[in-house]
């Protein structure tokens, strides 16, 4: 009687369990990373989210520091960066910390240039069921 060996079919998934999870690890610390942008304390408010279309942003940090597009300007120098652009709407985010009359200046900045549709972006508000 000749005996015939059968081939082993199981396939090992322990080398594939630990390529992903160092993978997972990876991935986990990454991510927080990977968010670009200034930081600032958005004041909350209700209302729909901004569509992703092409717009101007200008951000106003906590210190006073104004930002078109994450390029930092003076308020004088708003002026030349934004009157050659063809956009006429411009979206506002100011920290909520910020003294209220550097927002009047700068949206005064914006009427000068000849902006005629200013919006101004908040984070929704939680809402408690």
């Amino acid at each position: 009687m000749e005996r015939r060996r059968q081939a082993l079919s199981e396939i090992n998934i322990t080398p594939f369990v630990d390529v992903m999870l160092v993978l997972l690890i990876i991935f986990m610390v990454t991510a927080p990373l990977l968010q670009q942008g200034i930081d600032i304390n958005l004041p909350q408010a209700k209302g729909r989210e901004l569509s992703p279309a092409e717009r101007i942003v200008i951000t106003i940090k906590k210190d006073g520091k104004i930002y078109v597009d994450k390029t930092a300007v003076t308020l004088k120098s708003l002026t030349a960066k934004l009157s050659g652009s063809t956009n006429k709407e411009v979206f506002l985010k100011a920290d909520r910390d910020v003294p209220y009359g550097v927002v009047v200046a700068v949206m005064g900045e914006l009427r000068e240039i000849g902006i005629e549709r200013l919006g101004m972006v908040t984070e929704p508000k939680a809402r408690i069921r």
